[in-house]
């Protein structure tokens, strides 16, 4: 599948909810099989259904390590249908963070550091689980496409935003820095 990229109008448009009638169908079954393969074929580690032109409240997040982020923790990967948030944390943290519609780029956002939300799997049981740390930041980056919000619209400053190579050659120095400690 095709990746919006940011200025395409689908980024900036809220999703619309799964209908019940579509939980556990074969169409729903597919497109999530699609977005998921989208989603490792572009070595992402979330993606949300807006980022393929489809206006459903889907997402998906999965979390690994990778040369983006070695410290990621690994999680199979999870499909979240018709999300939302029910509570976060007060305690806010900075992190980098990039975007599959946004290439090129890195951003340092700042994102509460926990998030309880409910949520839908294909079948349509509704579950609900705690997110936190760097899994939390994947989930609150994914949910903002799906109301219509980029990183971009979490940056108020400039110094915030750097190249996607450049970030990751600063990575690297800091990670030979700590290797020599």
């Amino acid at each position: 599948m095709k990746i919006a990229q940011i200025g395409e109008l689908i980024l900036r448009t809220p999703a619309q909810a799964v209908s019940q009638a579509e939980f556990n169908q074969p169409s729903l079954i597919k497109f999530s099989e699609e977005l998921l393969a989208t989603m490792l074929e572009a070595n992402g580690i979330g993606i949300a259904a807006p980022q393929v032109f489809d206006p459903r409240a889907m997402m998906f997040i999965a979390s690994r390590p990778n040369v983006r982020y070695p410290d990621a923790p690994l999680m199979d990967p999870l499909l979240l249908i018709n999300p939302t948030i029910v509570a976060q944390s007060d305690n806010k943290v900075w992190e980098w963070e990039g975007c599959l519609s946004v290439p090129g780029l890195r951003g340092n956002i700042l994102r509460p550091d926990w998030v309880d939300v409910k949520y839908q799997n294909q079948q349509g049981d509704k579950l609900q689980q705690r997110f936190e740390g760097f899994v939390a930041r994947i989930f609150l980056h994914e949910f903002d496409h799906l109301i219509g919000l980029t990183w971009l619209d979490h940056i108020t400053d400039t110094n915030q935003i750097m190249a996607n190579d450049v970030w990751i050659k600063t990575l690297e120095q800091e990670q030979t820095t700590q290797t020599c400690r």
